[in-house]
């Protein structure tokens, strides 16, 4: 037995919080579906939190993904229980956070106005083409429902592989982090405070030592110009990134590179796959789904064979076999989409693809990390035993001169 904390709404809209005490979270919902209440959340707890009841949702300001995640999933659970969406909107506006209360007026006031869901999202910034299509299409064939839960099921999707993506990376930049700031230190505080003492002892240096002593002074009397000049590569880097040719052939390079190249083609495919296979599922037609999944491609070289393809779809021929005279996506995706096309399953074969390659992004993101960290951790001892080398080495040479 464990200890789940619930919020749920009542059949006057009333929100309700409390805890129960039950074998699982399922087991909650239907104790509550019992009791003739609405579950909105179930989260398990180790402490029996206070029974009670308030009209505002007390959660913590999130991010604009995820307050369209959590009203997307909350609006397809009312309307799937069979709330009006006008009563859905008002009972949602009561459980959001301040940041999101504005977005749902907004939407609530649209929809009165004799608007459509779809186009009362399409005046906001935080709905894409891609969400608002899918919310039109459902509409469109009675199955709004059905369309927000696949919505919220991809946008959970997409966010757990930003989160697996974001922790992964989070040790090497932290390595490289410490990296760079053991160098400043050492060329800026510690290499000088041994320049006085060579000074006075006068003598030819070691080479490695003079090099070091060089550097130390040039971070310690121009570290302005250092701060100056990482400030400015960075906005350089940036324009070069802004310029369309520059970053069309910087995408092609990189696909060419060994597991980089591979990490990026997983994650387009993934990013690709289920889009497209959401939008069909949801009944957007291949044409018009393809052109929407497009955007979500963000190496140029994978988008420009999208673009071939939906002129190869406009000229009767299949998407499998205009993506695969590109070699540019991965053949195994591709022939699985082929197998889709014959059967006429495309859309599940597309969410077994992005299902199969997300799971390639793990494996090669692990690998790349199993080679990134020793080589980050190497370079920064070879770099700190390189100065005190250089150190030592003078040290030396004095003692010398000294006997």
């Amino acid at each position: 037995m464990a200890f789940f904390k619930y919020r749920a709404v009542n059949a006057s809209g009333k929100v309700i919080d409390g805890v129960m005490e039950l074998a699982s979270a399922e087991q909650v919902v239907e104790a509550l579906g019992r009791d003739g209440l609405m579950a909105m959340d179930v989260s398990e707890t180790r402490q029996p939190a206070a029974k009670g009841v308030k009209k505002r949702r007390s959660r913590k300001k999130g991010n604009e993904r995820d307050r369209v995640l959590h009203f997307t999933r909350e609006l397809a659970v009312m309307l799937s229980s069979g709330l009006p969406l006008d009563r859905s909107l008002n009972i949602l506006e009561g459980l959001s956070d301040e940041g999101a209360v504005e977005l749902i007026q907004h939407i609530r006031n649209e929809v009165r106005k004799g608007k459509s869901l779809a186009e009362a999202f399409s005046g906001r910034a935080e709905f894409s083409p891609f969400y608002i299509n899918m919310i039109r299409a459902g509409e469109a064939s009675g199955s709004l429902e059905a369309s927000l839960t696949r919505m919220s099921e991809y946008l959970e999707r997409a966010k757990a592989l930003r989160k697996m993506i974001g922790s992964a990376l989070t040790y090497p930049l932290i390595l490289l982090s410490v990296a760079v700031l053991s160098l400043v230190f050492l060329l800026a505080y510690v290499v000088p405070s041994f320049a006085d003492l060579f000074t006075d002892m006068g003598g030819q240096l070691p080479t490695p030592t003079r090099i070091v002593m060089n550097m130390g002074d040039f971070m310690a009397d121009w570290w302005w110009l250092v701060i100056g000049g990482c400030v400015g590569l960075f906005y350089f880097a940036k324009h070069l990134f802004a310029q369309e040719n520059f970053r069309e052939k910087f995408d092609k390079q990189v696909l060419s590179w060994p597991l980089a190249g591979e990490l990026v083609r997983n994650l387009e495919i993934t990013r690709f796959a289920r889009t497209l296979g959401v939008l069909l599922q949801g009944g957007v037609p291949l044409v018009a789904g393809l052109a929407i999944a497009r955007e979500t491609v963000s190496n140029r070289t994978l988008r420009k064979e999208l673009d071939t393809a939906v002129g190869a779809l406009k000229e009767g021929k299949s998407l499998s076999a205009s993506l695969l005279a590109g070699q540019q996506f991965p053949d195994l995706a591709l022939h699985m989409m082929q197998v889709g096309e014959e059967t006429g399953q495309l859309e599940e074969m597309l969410m077994k693809v992005a299902n199969l390659y997300e799971d390639e992004v793990s494996t090669v993101t692990q690998r790349l990390l199993a080679l990134l960290e020793p080589i980050l951790i190497l370079s920064l001892g070879v770099l700190i035993a390189g100065i005190i080398v250089s150190i030592l080495l003078g040290i030396l040479g004095v003692n010398e001169l000294i006997g």
